[in-house]
């Protein structure tokens, strides 16, 4: 039987119904899934009472899974391939390292060397309203640039570097962030990605992006932001609002994401990707 799917938005993302991730999936049905994965840039799976083992199983499928050797903090301490992303504080009560994980528009492990092809969220806890994700298709945004900009952005590299934004309630991070300068130096990425698989161009832009390679950041940031701000229209958005139990998978190599903290922070908000 053929895989079901709801568009759940315009711009990209669809949800794959009546799926468990955990059952038994032969090679075709997956490559139903795959191929919906590439035609759609996100992939929606609700209802997902899972177990972590059955989580990680199912990522594997998508290919070789990250260890975080990159972000150690953030690591499941059981299982290296998951990542916290939480705002429970840890046993000894200081804050969690990830309470405010992915605050910035940014592609999953772009300030890296090996950028990841995908990512797959699990939600265990989510607040009462809020805690939503948005994220861009920078196919269309790419697609919608002047020919003018797009032959000035061709030849470009952004120099990525790791941590989350400062956020004016946020005293926690200054060691951390010396951390992720010594582990994660600055590393150069293409502005426009070929997408290996289907061959179209993206735009490969964040605000984890602080210059270019060659120029200056004063010489950069006017640009930088405007490819942030033309990627982040309203018609290239999905909004994704999360239930306890969904698997949402997306593709970094043509979608850019960020959190939003929009919601009552001494509710739980609990995700493993």
């Amino acid at each position: 039987m053929a895989v079901r799917l709801r568009k759940l938005s315009y711009a990209l993302g669809a949800e794959v119904c009546d799926v468990n991730v955990a059952g038994p999936m032969g090679e075709r049905q997956f490559g139903e899934i795959y191929q919906a994965f590439l035609a759609h840039g996100i992939l929606l799976f609700r209802n997902q009472d899972v177990t972590r083992e059955q989580h990680i199983e199912f990522s594997r499928r998508f290919g070789e899974l990250d260890r975080h050797e990159a972000l150690p903090r953030d690591r499941h301490p059981d299982y290296p391939e998951l990542l916290m992303v939480t705002n429970d504080p840890k046993p000894d009560g200081s804050p969690s390292d990830t309470k405010y994980t992915g605050r910035q528009w940014h592609s999953d492990m772009s300030f890296t060397t090996a950028p990841s092809l995908g990512s797959l969220l699990k939600s265990y806890a989510v607040p009462e309203v809020g805690g939503d994700t948005l994220f861009a298709n920078m196919t269309l945004a790419y697609d919608a640039l002047s020919e003018g900009m797009k032959k000035l952005i061709a030849g470009l590299h952004g120099i990525h570097l790791s941590g989350t934004r400062k956020l004016a309630n946020d005293n926690s991070g200054v060691v951390r962030a010396e951390e992720q300068k010594r582990i994660n130096p600055p590393v150069a990425q293409p502005v426009v990605r070929v997408h290996p698989e289907t061959g179209r161009k993206a735009l490969y832009i964040g605000e984890k992006v602080k210059r270019f390679d060659g120029m200056t950041e004063e010489e950069s940031q006017p640009l930088i932001d405007y490819l942030v701000r033309h990627a982040t229209r309203p018609e290239f958005l999905y909004r994704h609002q999360w239930r306890k139990n969904d698997i949402l998978a997306w593709d970094n190599r043509c979608v850019m994401h960020q959190a939003l903290g929009d919601f009552d922070e001494t509710q739980l908000r609990h995700m493993e990707r």
